[in-house]
């Protein structure tokens, strides 16, 4: 057989080639046209450097008195990112365990697990505050709430998956002893799950304190509130202070965080 009968081998088909060519230009139309849709005057952006220069110079240096009249809300924020992560891991442990294939009681309950892990996911933590400060007022409350149903998604979704992943050797033993449902959660599922539920739990806090600092733009408590007067105020120093403050907490945070993932893991 000659060379040029030989028919050359493909790993995909023109088909396939085809379909892929069409879909990357489907994806360039698409994000072409909604840059397009964003309407952006880029007449601003030549103006940018010069602004943010102007905003720097106005916000140094920072007012570091400001620095002790910060403390309380700096200690609020924390304690709204505590609070709402001890009360979501409060409420996402049900649901976990409904969310979960091989712990769900019921069909109906497993799809009210994956319903709660989606809704509450689904819904930015700034819009739970706008929601709980309507009904509660604002202050540290509505925050409390917002971080807290902001993370019930994320934390029962994490853990769910961690309890699918579990070994059912252990439980199938503890039932067979006569062990009840709550046997079987305590002895065996707790046990397989406790690294994960560590790690899950402290992580979430991580990123709790971080979204603490933001819901006082509305009103929800927490140090967003004094950056949100200082910046009404063009209290530009004090809104450096303010930043340089919420830097700080993160790093803390992060630290702390890592630390104890690294103990657990």
């Amino acid at each position: 057989m000659s060379v040029e009968n030989q028919t050359e081998w493909r790993k995909h088909s023109p088909r396939y080639h085809i379909a892929r060519w069409a879909a990357i230009v489907a994806s360039i139309a698409v994000v072409v046209l909604s840059w397009r849709e964003l309407n952006v005057t880029y007449e601003f952006l030549i103006f940018t450097p010069r602004n943010l220069a102007d905003l720097f110079v106005r916000m140094t240096p920072p007012d570091w008195a400001y620095s002790i009249d910060i403390l309380p809300p700096l200690i609020e924020t924390v304690n709204i990112a505590i609070l709402g992560t001890g009360l979501a891991v409060l409420i996402a442990l049900p649901i976990a365990y409904m969310g979960a294939e091989n712990t769900a009681p019921h069909p109906i309950a497993y799809a009210f697990g994956k319903f709660m892990i989606v809704a509450t996911r689904s819904v930015n933590v700034i819009i739970w505050a706008l929601f709980f400060v309507v009904i509660f007022g604002t202050g540290a409350l509505a925050g409390v709430l917002a971080v807290a149903f902001r993370s019930i998604g994320f934390v029962s979704k994490l853990i769910a998956e961690g309890i699918e992943e579990i070994d059912t050797g252990q439980t199938e033993a503890i039932k067979a002893m006569g062990g009840s449902p709550m046997d079987v959660a305590i002895y065996g599922i707790v046990p397989q799950i406790k690294p994960t539920f560590v790690g899950v739990t402290t992580y979430r806090w991580d990123i709790n304190v971080r979204e603490a600092t933001v819901i006082g733009l509305v009103g929800a408590g927490g140090i967003g509130v004094e950056l949100n007067t200082s910046v009404d105020f063009l209290q530009w120093p004090r809104v450096l202070t303010i930043l340089i403050a919420i830097l700080g907490i993160v790093l803390v945070s992060e630290v702390v965080s890592a630390y104890l993932r690294k103990k657990v893991s």
